[in-house]
């Protein structure tokens, strides 16, 4: 569904938003703030946020989680016509996993440019060897992303230099 420019990029913002919240709860967990959002016709079909620390599971990023609960909230593996919101650029393992879903658009907040692959230290998603092409719109709320980030990893250093946070 095309929607006018200006309230695609209000639900972007919107979207982003709730997936900084959930990122400040895998925060809170001890996990890397990184949170994300499934949605298909305007409307949240799954939610996740990063917990392999946790789940003892190196899989178990943000993006992942999101897509398993979408694939199980449609009973279906194909995610097609749906958004996937996260608030920093995905790695490869979660690019990989978006192609064979058939997410129809990547919209993320934060650039990785260590691991990131859809442009940040890869180009996986635009990549011509793919049967499926993913929309991708980057440095949504960026700034914010980026900072959560920073001040997490931050008081991560802190602590392990025994300064206190």
């Amino acid at each position: 569904m095309n929607r006018p420019p200006d309230t695609r990029e209000d639900d972007d913002i919107r979207w982003m938003r709730r997936a900084l919240e959930l990122a400040s709860q895998a925060e809170a967990a001890g996990e890397v703030p990184v949170g994300a959002v499934l949605v298909k016709d305007g409307k949240r079909l799954a939610e996740a946020w990063n917990h392999p620390i946790g789940a003892h599971d190196p899989t178990a990023h943000a993006e992942i989680m999101a897509l398993r609960a979408g694939g199980q909230a449609l009973g279906n593996y194909r995610l097609t016509g749906t958004t996937l919101y996260v608030t920093l650029e995905p790695c490869p393992m979660c690019v990989g996993a978006m192609i064979h879903a058939r997410v129809g658009r990547l919209v993320y907040g934060a650039h990785d440019p260590k691991t990131g692959a859809a442009g940040g230290a890869l180009e996986l998603l635009q990549a011509p060897i793919h049967n499926h092409q993913i929309e991708v719109t980057g440095g949504v709320l960026e700034s914010e992303c980026a900072e959560q980030l920073r001040a997490f990893f931050r008081s991560r250093r802190k602590s392990a230099r025994g300064e206190g946070v």
